[in-house]
């Protein structure tokens, strides 16, 4: 039921999954580094995390960080990604900055798609839509558990929400406490899929049990998987190389 979104060249939310590895640097000399090692990984999206950079809260230089990472990688997808303390990222900010950081994001011609978090607040989530889709930008919608596993129908219910809101793309991801939690993600994911979404979805379970709902995207409905160059930016992470040949050997089996 789900369709696609194209960004660039890249389409989302048909056959095989997409990979997306992110930029964790610490400084702008960091990040343009990591930049460089990865044209040679040719990963279809990359995502700066920007709540690693020590700077993020200088507009100007979050700015230039980003106009030197496009220039670098300026045929690569870019997500704008902050992601916040209590969703499992590196830093608090305040929520007036948050809104300003996605906005300029957008604004800078550098980005493809920005990250906005569900919890954030309704009218705040629909106030950065509003101003990506206005520059041509985007949006994830996302959720971040790094305590546990909702139940099924939560999970659905957070998807829901995302799309209602007007994200083009819905994501959630869980942190699993046994095995019965990563079934419970996968089957949320397809019953989303199958049931509610008209646009594509970004699901996974995190840690080492996890580590299967990262691979099997393309059986139950996840559009886009995240794999680690260096440093992963969450935990279960694989290594590009491996998730691009278990990607493969999944896509072949189908």
């Amino acid at each position: 039921m789900s369709g696609t979104v194209t960004v660039r060249q890249v389409t989302l939310g048909e056959d095989i999954p997409k990979i997306c590895v992110p930029l964790v640097g610490a400084t702008a000399a960091e990040l343009i580094a990591e930049a460089e090692a990865l044209k040679e990984l040719a990963p279809d999206l990359v995502e700066w995390r920007s709540d690693f950079f020590a700077e993020v809260e200088d507009l100007t230089a979050v700015q230039e960080t980003l106009s030197a990472i496009s220039s670098v990688l300026p045929d690569i997808p870019l997500i704008f990604t902050f992601r916040s303390e209590e969703e499992g990222g590196e830093r608090a900010i305040a929520k007036e900055y948050y809104i300003r950081l996605n906005q300029a994001a957008a604004e800078s011609g550098c980005v493809d798609i920005i990250d906005v978090e569900l919890f954030k607040g309704d009218d705040i989530v629909r106030e950065l839509i509003a101003a990506a889709h206005a520059c041509g930008v985007f949006v994830i919608v996302s959720n971040h558990d790094f305590h546990g596993t909702p139940s099924q129908e939560e999970m659905i219910t957070r998807l829901r929400k995302a799309q209602e809101l007007g994200g083009d793309l819905l994501k959630i991801a869980v942190m699993p406490q046994h095995a019965g939690d990563v079934l419970t993600l996968l089957a949320a994911t397809n019953t989303m899929r199958e049931q509610y979404a008209d646009r594509p979805i970004i699901t996974m379970s995190m840690a080492g049990e996890g580590v299967i709902s990262r691979l099997a995207g393309e059986i139950f409905g996840s559009a886009l998987t995240f794999g680690a160059a260096h440093k992963p930016s969450a935990p279960g992470q694989v290594a590009v190389a491996e998730l691009r040949s278990v990607l493969a050997l999944l896509h072949r089996s189908l």
